[in-house]
This record gives structure tokens, sequence and C-alpha cells, in this order.
């Protein structure tokens, strides 16, 4: 299986990738981040400078401390996230448990999921389309869910029924296609084209 490391030469930057990344809102000072990912100061120092010169990272000083930070104007933010989203978390596991939970066509996350932001109460935060194993799904989720410490509302549908729906312009369906997300499986082309169907 692909990785984020088969594409990123040092260890040390894909796991403050992934620290950064899972939590896009937080500010880490640098012995924070030594503990959060369990590496050397030094190594996550040097991958510091080269994330704040790339314009990746900011920094702000409060207090005696420097905190360091998402920069989320950065040119390829998105794309990296969409990388991490992918590899890491809820979204590496099921692309490692794939062939479990049965035959995914498609795996969607919503843009609120990703950016950690509450939901209300009828959106639909991750969206498993295909022939899928329920208690494997469950099991999954629940994990997910106790990590998060609160509930995830997700859906669960067969190709045919996500079709018909999307083909009947069903305002469920049309609700998750009009709104930002990622794809953790399958392809965003394919997820959002519509059939015409005669009535």
């Amino acid at each position: 299986m692909a990785d984020l490391q088969d594409l990123m030469i040092s260890r040390v930057r894909v796991k403050m990738l992934e620290l950064f990344f899972n939590n896009p809102d937080e500010m880490y000072y640098v012995r924070e981040i030594t503990r959060e990912i369990k590496e050397e100061i030094n190594a996550v120092r040097r991958e510091l400078d080269r994330l704040l010169g790339a314009g990746l990272l900011k920094s702000e000083q409060r207090g005696n401390r420097l905190y360091y930070s998402l920069n989320k104007r950065y040119l390829y933010y998105q794309e990296l996230q969409q990388m991490i989203v992918k590899s890491t978390g809820l979204g590496g596991k099921i692309r490692r448990l794939r062939r479990k939970l049965g035959d995914l066509d498609f795996v969607m996350f919503s843009g609120k999921f990703v950016r950690g932001t509450t939901p209300t109460q009828d959106e639909v935060e991750v969206l498993v389309v295909g022939d899928v194993v329920l208690p494997e799904l469950q099991a999954l989720m629940k994990e997910e869910e106790k990590r998060l410490g609160r509930e995830v509302n997700y859906g669960v549908f067969n190709l045919e029924e996500f079709n018909f729906r999307k083909a009947r312009r069903d305002p469920f369906v049309m609700e998750i296609l009009y709104s930002t997300r990622i794809m953790v499986i399958g392809s965003e082309d394919e997820f959002a084209h519509r059939e015409q169907q005669g009535v």
C-alpha cells in the first residue's frame, strides 16, 4: 500500500505533518511536538525550520515560547490534507481494512469531518458506498467515535441505491454532492457523475 513516507524523505517530517493536519487548529511548541511524535528535539527543530521556510507552518511568540501552527493559505494545503486524511486515522484504517469491510466503491469524508468541525444533526460526515460488511464498519466507526469523544454521522448505501438516488436528485444525496469532501476511496468524478434516467 502506498504510504506518505514513500513520497517524502524524512520520517520526522511525515510524523509532524500527521500531527498538524490531524489537529489543524492546534498550536504546538517544540518540546510538545517531540513528545507527541516521539522524535529527537534536533530533528524536530530541523524539520520545523524547513516547514516554516516552505510556508506550510507559521510561528507565533507567546510568553517565552514559540508556537507553530498550520498556514491554511499554503499553496498545497488541500493536497497535503487529502494525502494525510487518506493515509492516517480513520482514512488509513479504512484503506488498510478495505477487503474486510466488503466491496467498497466509494468512501467520502465531509469537509467538516476533516476539519474537525461539529456537524449539524442531519449532516453526513462519512459516506460509504458498496457492498459493505456492516458489523466490521460499525466496529471501526465505534472506535473512531471513542477516539473523538463524540458520535460520527455516517451513511451506507449499496451502489445501485446511491446511483438511483443521484439520478432522482434525492435531497439527502444532493446535499452530500454539493458539500466539500475528500474521497478516501473512489474517483471524485465517478462519485459526483449523474446518469440521466427516465421516470
